[in-house]
């Protein structure tokens, strides 16, 4: 983590937290896209395909990669020379693509189309072809995107428009277009004013977004928090890009001066990023097949935004989500409710293993440091019926009659066979990002872990004194409240007023033997 980061700890201003879902329309299918040579190839001009990098099909591994997909050329010879193709050929080709795609449940979508110089009378194109396709034992691909910026940016409006616009024209329901997506993105709405910061900080560590948008308005640049939230994003590695938005409201110079404000924040020590501004639908597609590798995009066009979400896949690994599968349950608890007819609900994340109805899990730690037994309902994602969820997926489950106020946020739902263990203190390796004064034992911050959120105290800073900013120690942190389940190696963020900094968890107290596990419950 470099200290650096600090420099953008030092400004900070917006409602609580939701979420809303936007769909690429589609129909889900099953398995793996095979396009044979012949049907991209129209009198001896071929096309090439492009796999991500993470891209390993494998008829050997039990469950599949988030996502199967891959970017076809068409009208590009092996050696990559642009050819084209005549209109004619294109669409002969083009039809024999979705033809074949409609047999394994693929989606087909045309990125982009360009004229190439030919040597014909006739005008020759290329194309760019995404083909998606979405694994037996999922229903869509899931994408979660934390919204940033700065209270009256723009946020909310441009999330209004996203949800609504894209997919409600055709007076459709939610659950219809759950029912029909191949592509599902989940926004979360995060406050833009600084009194609210918990919820933001809350929203990036426990909903575990793949991305981060900052919505930076034109007209008024880089203001309040919007500084504030790039650190933020930027000190928990979520990969983050920017729109621009109220471009319709300034003039040009004073966008571009907006623009290259941003700029200048991305390149400078704390980012060390290269920007790429995206105004062309060639921009957009570039951008989302590069992003995993050059997080730092800013855009001002709501059709290129479009084209951007649809192309950019989950950063899950496919492999470690196999691995993380493969554990035991773990599902962490961000939100309560009642629900009428149905009882007692609890939406959050599952971080590892496989939760399916009637599954029986422990739940806690309470403010004794015990974990009660509960039996898993109905499962949902997206207003839709789920039978199983697998690791990184965010669902709602339902529990029944279990008793409510024996819940709460911070708490985790695990198999009973991994014992869970609790801690009132816990050691931490930090750098102070930002302190007006000095960090000395005694302070008093509050602590983010995933879904953990509890004021803690300094009970010691090894080695030092006091810690300024910029400076790393070992710190020994004490709960206040109750006791948590935490993870050795699990991200630390805390904060208190301007005082920021951010660490991870290197050893846990044991739990007391006089708290166990509530076998009554």
């Amino acid at each position: 983590m470099d200290a650096r980061v600090s420099e953008l700890f030092c400004s900070g201003n917006g409602h609580g937290a939701a979420s809303q879902g936007v769909a690429s329309n589609g129909k889900p299918g099953n398995g793996y896209p095979v396009a044979p040579k012949k049907a991209c190839v129209k009198n001896n001009k071929k096309a090439k395909a492009r796999f991500p990098r993470n891209f390993k099909p494998s008829n050997n591994t039990p469950y599949l990669p988030p996502e199967a997909k891959l970017v076809y050329q068409i009208g590009v010879e092996d050696n990559g020379m642009l050819v084209g193709l005549s209109e004619e050929d294109m669409r002969a080709s083009l039809k024999t693509l979705h033809k074949l795609a409609e047999k394994i449940g693929a989606d087909i979508t045309v990125l982009r189309e360009q004229e190439v110089d030919y040597d014909s009378d006739e005008p020759h194109k290329i194309a760019e072809v995404l083909i998606r396709k979405v694994p037996d034992d999922q229903q869509f691909l899931d994408l979660r995107v934390a919204v940033l910026g700065n209270v009256d940016s723009g946020k909310s409006t441009l999330l209004g428009v996203l949800t609504q616009g894209v997919n409600y024209s055709e007076s459709r329901t939610a659950e219809e277009i759950c029912e029909s997506a191949s592509k599902m993105i989940t926004f979360i709405d995060l406050a833009g004013h600084h009194k609210y910061l918990k919820t933001t900080i809350f929203g990036l560590t426990s909903y575990c977004p793949d991305f981060a948008i900052l919505v930076v308005s034109a007209n008024t640049g880089i203001a309040g928090t919007t500084r504030e939230h790039l650190g933020l994003a930027m000190a928990l590695k979520v990969p983050i890009f920017i729109v621009v938005s109220k471009v319709d409201l300034c003039t040009r110079a004073t966008v571009e001066r907006t623009v290259r404000q941003l700029e200048r924040v991305l390149k400078q020590p704390g980012c060390n990023k290269v920007p790429m501004v995206v105004s062309s639908m060639d921009d957009a597609v570039t951008a989302a097949q590069q992003f995993a590798q050059t997080p730092s995009v800013s855009g001002e066009s709501l059709d290129l935004l479009k084209v951007f979400f649809n192309i950019i896949p989950p950063l899950s690994n496919s492999k470690e989500q196999e691995e993380l599968m493969q554990q035991l349950t773990e599902f962490q608890v961000d939100e309560i409710y009642t629900v009428p007819e149905v009882g007692t609900v609890v939406g959050g994340t599952l971080y590892s293993g496989i939760c399916r109805e009637g599954d029986h899990l422990v739940v806690g730690p309470t403010d004794s440091g015990q974990f009660h037994k509960l039996t898993i309902g109905s499962i949902q994602r997206n207003r839709s019926a789920c039978r199983v969820l697998k690791a990184g997926q965010a669902a709602t489950l339902a529990l029944g009659d279990f008793d409510r106020s024996l819940l709460r946020k911070g708490m985790v739902m695990v198999s009973p066979e991994m014992n869970p263990t609790i801690c009132w203190t816990f050691e931490a390796e930090i750098v102070l990002l930002f302190h007006a004064k000095t960090f000395h034992k005694g302070f008093q911050v509050t602590v983010h872990i995933g879904n953990v959120r509890q004021t803690a105290t300094v009970e010691a800073v090894y080695g030092k004194e006091e810690l300024r900013t910029g400076e790393k120690a070992v710190v020994l942190f004490k709960f206040i409240k109750h006791p948590e389940y935490l993870k050795v190696g699990a991200k630390v963020l805390f904060r208190e007023g301007l005082t920021k900094g951010i660490g991870h968890v290197t050893k846990l107290q044991p739990n007391p033997p006089s708290q166990s596990e509530d076998d009554d419950a």
